[in-house]
C-alpha cells in the first residue's frame, strides 16, 4: 500500500522542487506594447465565460492572449501564441491546425520560446502553436480540494474554456496534438487520455507519466504539489483514500484510451549525458525514466497502434534535451495533423 510521505519526507522533496525551479524556470521577458491584431477587438467569449481580456504582440508572430477564466476563480491568466504564416484572427473563413505545447513545474506560458527554438522551427511556420500558462504546479488537472471541486480547475480552463476562445476567435481548427516536458509531458497524455477524440496524437519528454508506480515516485510528485505552501492533498487528494482521483490522472492507468493514437514518450536515465557536466545525476530523470518504461511496457500489452519511444539513456533534467524531443518528435506530431491519424 502507497503511503503518504513523512513531515521530513515531505521538506526534502520541496527543497527539490524548488531547486528544480532553476532549471524550469525561465526568466520572463520584458514587457511589451499591447496591441490589437487587425478585426480581433478584445475577444470573445466561450459558452462558459472565459474571455480574451487583453492582447499583446512580443515578437514576430509571438502573441500573448490574456485570459479572464470561471474555471480559476476569476483569475486572468496568460496563453502564447506562436502564430502561423498569414494568420489574421478576424478572417473567420480560415483555421489552422494546432500544436499545443505544455510546459513543466515550476515554468510559465514563456518557457518553451524562453528556453528553446521553437519560435524559429521553419516545420511550425503553418501551424498554429498554442503555449497556455497552467500554473507553477498546476499539474494539468481540476483540483480535488477535499472533494468540494474548486478552483483551480487548469483541464477545465484547457480543455473547455481555452479551446473554445481558440476555436471561436484565434484561427485554430478542431485538428490538433499536444505535446509537454516533465509536468507537461503527463498533461499531453492525461489530455489526450482523458478527452478521447481531442487530441490526434501526443508527445511526453520527461514525463510524469506513472506517479502511482511506487512509494518514491509518490513521494517526489507529493513533494511538487506542496510548492510555494499548497497543501499537497488539495490536488489529488490522498493517494490511499483517494485512489480512485490518482488513478484517474495517472496515465499508465488511462493507457487503453491512449492505444489509438500516436504516441511519443521520451526520458533519459538520470546519469550525466552530452548536455550534462560530467558526473552529474538526477533522482528526477531516474524515476522518470521507471515510469516511461512502465507506460510504453502498458501501451504495448493494451496494443497501441503507433508507440514511438527514445529512451536515450545519459540524461538529465534539462531543456537541451527537450528541444531535441520536440524536433524528434514534430515528424510524427505533424504527420498526424495533416492525416488525421
Amino acid at each position: 500500500m502507497t503511503a503518504v510521505p513523512t513531515r521530513r519526507a515531505r521538506l526534502l522533496l520541496i527543497v527539490g522542487a524548488l531547486l528544480f525551479t532553476l532549471v524550469s524556470n525561465p526568466p520572463t521577458p520584458a514587457a511589451a506594447s499591447t496591441v490589437s491584431p487587425a478585426g480581433a477587438g478584445g475577444g470573445p467569449s466561450s459558452s462558459r465565460g472565459a474571455e480574451v481580456v487583453g492582447v499583446t504582440q512580443v515578437a514576430d508572430r509571438q502573441v500573448d492572449l490574456s485570459v479572464r477564466s470561471p474555471a480559476l476563480g476569476g483569475r486572468t491568466v496568460n496563453v502564447r501564441l506562436l502564430t502561423p504564416d498569414g494568420w489574421d484572427p478576424g478572417d473567420r473563413s480560415r483555421r489552422w491546425p494546432t500544436l499545443w505545447l505544455l510546459h513543466g513545474c515550476c515554468g510559465d506560458y514563456t518557457s518553451w520560446t524562453s528556453m528553446t527554438d521553437v519560435a524559429r522551427t521553419e516545420s511550425l511556420r503553418d501551424v498554429l502553436v498554442v503555449m497556455p500558462e497552467a500554473g507553477w504546479n498546476g499539474w494539468y488537472s481540476d483540483w480535488w480540494n477535499y472533494g468540494q471541486s474548486t478552483d483551480p480547475a487548469w483541464e477545465t480552463f484547457h480543455t473547455k474554456e481555452l479551446r473554445l476562445l481558440l476555436e471561436h476567435g484565434w484561427g485554430a481548427s478542431s485538428n490538433r496534438v499536444v505535446a509537454g516536458l516533465s509536468m507537461g509531458g503527463q498533461g499531453a497524455m492525461l489530455y489526450a487520455a482523458r478527452h478521447p477524440g481531442m487530441f490526434k496524437a501526443a508527445a511526453s519528454y520527461s514525463g510524469s507519466v506513472h506517479p502511482l508506480l511506487n512509494d518514491e515516485s509518490v513521494n517526489r510528485i507529493m513533494g511538487y504539489f506542496a510548492g510555494q505552501g499548497n497543501d499537497p492533498l488539495r490536488v489529488w487528494g490522498d493517494p490511499v483514500a483517494q485512489r480512485d482521483v490518482w488513478e484517474a490522472h495517472d496515465p499508465y492507468h488511462l493507457a487503453k484510451r491512449l492505444r489509438s493514437i500516436p504516441v511519443y514518450l521520451s526520458c533519459g536515465d538520470g546519469t550525466a549525458g552530452p548536455f550534462d557536466p560530467p558526473g552529474s545525476t538526477n533522482a528526477l530523470e531516474a524515476d522518470f525514466n521507471r515510469q516511461n518504461h512502465a507506460l510504453a511496457s502498458e501501451l504495448e500489452r493494451r496494443g497501441a497502434r503507433h508507440l514511438v519511444t527514445h529512451f536515450y539513456g545519459p540524461g538529465t533534467h534539462r531543456w537541451a534535451y527537450w528541444e531535441r524531443e520536440l524536433h524528434s518528435s514534430l515528424p510524427m506530431l505533424l504527420d498526424a495533423l495533416r492525416t488525421g491519424r
